[in-house]
């Protein structure tokens, strides 16, 4: 089992930053990948960036160039660093993890608010 907590998340001005962070814990040495997703109201979960145990990041052409997702594997961290916030991306943001034990699993976290005002 793996349990993640995010924090970081807030409301911003259009054109601000924000850092979101993500901690895991538990069985952490099954972690493969880890990410980040979102979800604003009425809207279907869209995973918007993703950092592999070797260090390659993948993200959503909604957020390229403006996000940047990394990852402290001392301390079973990942982080989302978003700049050039736009109000389109006002969200929940939920850390994810990919683990592997045998079998594939995923784990979510409870998620953070995040508010772009116009």
């Amino acid at each position: 089992q793996v349990q993640l907590v995010e924090s970081g998340g807030g409301l911003v001005q259009a054109g601000g930053s924000l850092r979101l962070s993500c901690v895991a814990s538990g069985t952490t040495l099954s972690i493969k990948t880890m990410g980040w997703s979102r979800q604003a109201p009425g809207n279907e979960r869209e995973l918007v960036a993703t950092v592999s145990s070797g260090g390659i990041t993948d993200y959503s052409d909604s957020v390229k160039g403006r996000f940047t997702i990394s990852r402290d594997h001392a301390k079973n961290t990942v982080y989302l660093e978003m700049n050039g916030l736009k109000f389109e991306d006002t969200a929940v943001y939920y850390c994810y993890a990919e683990t592997l034990r045998g079998t594939w699993a995923h784990y979510w976290g409870q998620g953070t608010q995040v508010t772009v005002s116009a």
